[in-house]
């Protein structure tokens, strides 16, 4: 097809061609001819290249096919999950490893219930979870959700009930360092009671028993947080007939009961803080003068507190006069009356008991006039006045 066209404004790229029916058509100035300008008639000749045509189809014919081989033929897998054990408050799920194909993981999340319980930390890595504080007897439903630059992914869902209290298939065992008889006693009792023994430590291990806390598989149970018992929790399950707390029977508490039979040792409590020793108190001085003679040393005694509470009293007595300033009859009857234990104190020496009677009761009919009572220690026993 040979189309004439004129040439209208020329510039470096690109330049203007005019049809015969006056259209504009814009083409590249290296594709016509040299030393043309604006006037100028230039004849296009238009043929179709099918050979050409049919090369190119081919080779992205051949392209498309590579690409939907590479990355077309396989997708991300869904996760299948399962129930690995099951127990009164827990749940262990495990699945297959996750097949990404050619596409690139975002998250993998277990849900529970229908509700997103949070996204499995490294799960290429991670082929199982725990679930704890599970209700007891009572039914979930989980389901795994895979999420690529593929697609998202969602696995089916799994019944899971948890067990009753009295259920004790889903104990899973796993036994420490134990005497000979007592690992072959663990494992009738396992057996009697529906339970199960597994070899190692594992995601799925309830209990590890054991009676001394040492070797590798102690310190991984410690590390996973797994209860560490001695046998006797197993027999007390299956006495009782339902799964016990672990809280008596951890592998460093104290074993409480009675002590057996067999001797075996039990943790004695400390013995009692010494009571301390009560000093014996002088016994109350006799009323009577019979007693003088048999006891000087309370006689001693006696005067050394009659002498402090004369010092009491004048005190008492000084605190007295500077409150009745200006009173002289007061003033007279306070000389009188320590003129009057003067000979008390003398009277005291010679009839201990009978002196602090009258001392007492002159004191107490004076007690208008002066005031507050003179401390008992004049004449009372240290019982007596501790009391």
């Amino acid at each position: 097809m040979l189309v004439s066209l004129t040439v209208g404004k020329v510039d470096a790229g690109v330049t203007v061609l005019l049809t015969p029916d006056k259209r504009l058509i814009e083409f590249p100035s290296i594709l016509l001819p040299p030393n043309i300008v604006s006037g100028s008639i230039v004849d296009i000749t238009v043929t179709r290249n099918n050979e050409s045509e049919a090369k190119a189809e081919a080779q992205f014919s051949a392209l498309q096919d590579r690409i939907f081989s590479s990355f077309g033929a396989s997708q991300p897998s869904t996760p299948v999950l399962r129930c690995r054990n099951a127990t009164q408050t827990s749940v262990v799920l495990d699945w297959d490893p996750i097949e990404l194909a050619t596409a690139d993981l975002i998250s993998l999340s277990l849900y529970r219930n229908g509700q997103k319980a949070g996204n499995i930390p490294r799960p290429m890595q991670m082929h199982s979870t725990k679930i704890s504080g599970l209700a007891v007897d009572t039914e979930y439903t989980f389901h795994l959700v895979l999420r690529t630059t593929a697609g998202t992914f969602s696995g089916k869902q799994v019944v899971v009930r948890t067990h009753k209290m009295t259920d004790l298939s889903g104990i899973t065992i796993t036994a420490g360092i134990l005497p000979a008889a007592t690992r072959e006693e663990l494992s009738k009792a396992v057996e009697r009671i529906g339970a199960k023994i597994v070899d190692g430590v594992r995601i799925d291990t309830t209990h590890f028993v054991t009676t001394e806390g040492r070797g590798v598989p102690w310190e991984k149970a410690v590390e996973m947080n797994i209860p560490v018992v001695r046998p006797e929790w197993v027999e007390a399950c299956e006495k009782n007939g339902r799964i016990l707390g672990v809280t008596k029977f951890y592998l460093d508490a104290l074993r409480p009961g009675p002590p057996s039979a067999e001797g075996t040792p039990i943790a004695s409590s400390p013995p009692p803080a010494p009571q301390q020793a009560q000093k014996d108190l002088p016994s109350t001085p006799a009323q009577t003068t019979e007693n003088k003679e048999a006891e000087p040393k309370k006689e001693d005694a006696e005067e050394e507190s009659s002498e402090e509470g004369d010092e009491e009293d004048e005190e008492k007595d000084g605190k007295g006069e500077g409150e009745g300033n200006g009173k002289a009859k007061v003033t007279d009857e306070q000389k009188v009356r320590l003129e009057d234990k003067d000979t008390q104190k003398v009277a005291l020496r010679l009839a201990p008991g009978k002196a602090v009677v009258e001392d007492v009761d002159e004191e107490r009919e004076s007690g208008d006039d002066k005031g507050p009572e003179p401390s008992p220690g004049d004449g009372a026993s240290f019982q007596d006045v501790a009391l």
